[in-house]
């Protein structure tokens, strides 16, 4: 069985968002939606942090051979977090609604242990 393949990334992808969900929520987030998806693509978690309405990327990195996992939300991914959030903002009628985009990056060590978990608000503007 192929551990390195889509479904280990998948497994990996939902442990960090579930970490993250629960970091966020102790830090006074609450949590809306989880895959917020749509023909233009995926949010993972819809939160609402004061009084912002957020779209929140969460990114989870095992080791650290590939780099941080916020280094991978590059100016693509951002423009496309950014149109589905504005989607998302039109089909909710929220036009009028202060919101962000934040990025959670969960760091974990190789063997899957917790290391770090950064949450950057306002980590890109459109």
């Amino acid at each position: 069985m192929d551990l390195s393949g889509r479904g280990a990334r998948q497994g990996l992808g939902r442990t960090g968002e579930r970490l993250a969900a629960l970091q966020l929520e102790q830090s006074g987030y609450t949590i809306l939606e989880r895959n917020f998806r749509c023909r233009y693509g995926e949010i993972d978690l819809v939160a609402e942090h004061e009084a912002d309405l957020v779209f929140i990327e969460v990114k989870t990195r095992r080791g650290m051979s590939h780099g941080l996992p916020e280094e991978a939300v590059n100016y693509r991914k951002q423009q496309k977090i950014i149109q589905v959030s504005q989607y998302y903002l039109f089909q909710h009628d929220y036009a009028l609604r202060d919101w962000r985009v934040d990025v959670v990056a969960v760091q974990l060590s190789v063997t899957g242990h917790l290391e770090a978990i950064r949450i950057y608000q306002h980590a890109f503007t459109e």
